[in-house]
């Protein structure tokens, strides 16, 4: 995969000290979630269109200073000076009206180059469609969450979790997006451009991460009140890694021994979180909220809003709308007993 130069990287150091300057501390660039530090081929070849937009533009920009500045000195001069009764200069009104066309003719072809780069590089992002045996995906957007379905060929090896991605580095990846409620846009900065969820109205599109690494994505379009902490992690890894991940995703929780965790377990089983979510190998079937079988295996709750902690858990469990007001998930009431007890359960889950 084709790497931005060097010269580009130092740009984009330039501009992103200088907007760290002047935003501060609200503006940080963030490598593990940057359209400009490609990690996948679709990324890079919407980078190289956006390092051909930003020089094209920083050049017609620094002309057109020029040309103002010399305009703006010019007539300070002629100001300054007696205006003298003189006849119009023909001559000098012909090179300007061929200086004139000449811009424009530049301004056409430049504009033609432009978009033609533009449809090029659309049609390249999607030359993926034909890939053999391609990792195939199912991806479902809802307020303010993501579900992420495995597809294999055999059902009964599907693997579901939630605002997770682990992929393979080098393979193509098929994704099926779908919206259960409003409109979201699913993005991963790094590895594709955004992809729109609307409902009723399945999107598939193709991509390869070709770098190994975790990165960082994030809904791209407004979709309610927490349409901010609508996030997720993608974690690019070699192929046995990913295999050794998907392995241990089709494994079952083994039955809790512990008493501490049996009694967390029959509290999960009789309280309103068994409603909405689902755990591999008990009753436990919801589907309103994530599937929680390996839920502590996962670096993040909450759609990417707080570390995956004790004491984070705790809160989330107890009052989920302090962290995400407007969600669907009730607060809960719990003794410290009881509520220990489902904490300890669910850290289990892994």
């Amino acid at each position: 995969m084709k790497k931005t130069g060097n010269f580009n990287r130092k740009i984009l150091g330039m501009l992103a000290a200088l907007a760290s300057f002047i935003f501060a501390p609200a503006c940080r660039l963030n490598d593990k979630q940057s359209a400009l530090e490609s990690a996948g081929i679709q990324a890079d070849r919407l980078e190289s269109l956006w390092w051909l937009f930003f020089y094209v533009c920083a050049v017609v920009y620094v002309i057109v200073m020029i040309v103002l500045l010399a305009a703006i000195l010019k007539t300070r001069k002629v100001t300054e000076q007696a205006a003298p009764d003189v006849k119009p200069d023909e001559r000098g009104e012909r090179t300007a009206a061929n200086i004139i066309k000449g811009a424009v003719a530049i301004t056409v072809i430049t504009l033609f180059v432009l978009m033609l780069s533009s449809f090029r590089t659309g049609s390249a992002i999607n030359d993926l469609q034909n890939s053999p045996e391609p990792l195939s995906l199912k991806i479902t957007g809802s307020q303010f969450w993501w579900n992420v379905t495995y597809v294999d060929t055999v059902p009964s090896n599907n693997i579901q979790t939630a605002n997770e991605l682990h992929l393979p580095v080098g393979r193509p990846v098929k994704v099926e997006l779908t919206s259960t409620d409003v409109i979201h846009s699913f993005w991963m900065p790094n590895i594709h451009g955004k992809k729109d969820l609307v409902p009723n109205y399945p999107t598939t599109f193709y991509f390869r991460p070709d770098t190994v690494g975790t990165y960082t994505g994030q809904c791209a379009e407004f979709c309610g009140y927490q349409h901010a902490k609508m996030r997720f992690n993608v974690v690019v890894e070699t192929e046995d890694q990913f295999e050794s991940w998907m392995a241990a995703q089709r494994q079952t929780p083994p039955p809790p021994s512990d008493p501490l965790l049996q009694k967390g377990q029959q509290i999960f089983l009789t309280s309103t979180c068994v409603t909405c979510h689902a755990i591999q190998g008990t009753p436990a079937n919801g589907q309103v909220g994530p599937n929680l079988t390996h839920v502590a295996g996962r670096p993040f709750i909450a759609a990417g809003s707080l570390p995956n902690t004790d004491e984070n858990l705790r809160s989330w469990i107890t009052d989920p709308q302090k962290i995400k007001p407007g969600i669907k998930m009730p607060m809960n009431t719990f003794s410290d007993e009881d509520l220990n007890a489902l904490v300890a359960y669910i850290e289990s889950l892994k």
